[in-house]
């Protein structure tokens, strides 16, 4: 007599179907609703950084288009769309002042020499002395230095002028390049801190082991690797002095040491006409020297930011 455990039937092992033998993968599977969300979100991505940029551009773009525009019509059409090409706002403005405009060029590019070369040499060697050095109450001038970072231009100009006043150096570029040689520039002394303190010390050991001094070293060593952080200084230092307004306007008052800032608020007059096309024309070609130096050391300028910490 057979049990029913042996005639139960055993189980056939599961043999996959031919439906899912031809099941695709996974990742092929994706919904298309991802992909076209995925697009979609680029797209509107993209299209704000557009936007972004025209509103931040449109400004600048509104100078460009004014200054080849009539007076009259200047401030009636705030559109970007030119009708007419009036080329005549350049070749008045550069005169319209009583001299070319030449000579206001000039004496911005003296004011900014100087205070470029004033920062990169005192600048340089102040970080150094708090970087490398060791000396009594180092901790609290360096954070003394650092208040001063906070403290306006307009508590300090009264002083300033009346000690510039009482040398008889007022109405001349001395004031405005003096102070540079004194490393009066804090934010640029704690950038080149914070870079010289990322360099490997290795570097000053082996250079004294072989007898060399604080000055070889600085000048032999540190100032060599130290390219990123002077060319961020300098650039900075340009655009800063050469866009400068408030101290160029106390200390200068002979019309023909005007520097462009200056130059640029003579061609609006309280008390007669006033030209904004002439201004708006001066304007485009007193950006240009700001748009080269930018696009020439952008490179010089994201690396000089990115390696002393200041993120």
């Amino acid at each position: 007599m057979k049990t029913e455990s042996t005639t139960r039937p055993r189980p056939r092992p599961h043999q996959p179907t031919a439906t899912a033998r031809a099941a695709p993968p996974v990742a092929d599977r994706r919904p298309e609703g991802r992909q076209v969300r995925g697009v979609l979100r680029r797209v509107a991505k993209h299209a704000l950084l557009v936007l972004g940029v025209i509103t931040t551009l449109y400004p600048v773009l509104w100078m460009v288009v004014s200054s080849l525009r009539p007076d009259g019509e200047i401030f009636g059409n705030p559109s970007l769309l030119l009708t007419t090409f009036h080329v005549e706002n350049y070749v008045y403005g550069w005169t319209a002042l009583g001299r070319p405009f030449s000579v206001y060029l000039l004496n911005s590019a003296l004011v900014v020499i100087g205070s470029i070369i004033g920062n990169l040499v005192s600048c340089s060697m102040a970080a150094y002395a708090f970087a490398r050095l060791r000396f009594r109450f180092q901790g609290p001038a360096f954070a003394y230095m650092l208040v001063t970072i906070m403290l306006p231009v307009h508590v300090v100009i009264v002083p300033q002028y009346i000690l510039w006043a009482q040398a008889g150096l007022v109405n001349s570029f001395w004031p405005l390049i003096v102070p540079k040689l004194l490393a009066t520039d804090a934010f640029f002394i704690f950038l080149m801190v914070q870079f010289i303190r990322g360099l490997p010390r290795e570097l000053d050991e082996a250079a004294r082991i072989d007898g060399a001094g604080h000055g070889r070293i600085f000048f032999l060593i540190i100032l060599p690797l130290m390219k990123p952080a002077l060319a961020t200084t300098a650039i900075f230092t340009f655009i800063w002095t050469w866009n400068d307004f408030f101290s160029q306007l106390i200390y200068l008052t002979d019309p023909q040491q005007y520097t462009v800032p200056i130059a640029l608020r003579s061609f609006i007059d309280a008390q007669s006409s006033s030209s904004f096309g002439g201004m708006f024309a001066m304007s485009v070609v007193a950006i240009v020297p700001l748009v080269l130096a930018f696009a020439l050391g952008q490179k010089y300028l994201v690396q000089g930011i990115a390696t002393t910490g200041l993120k």
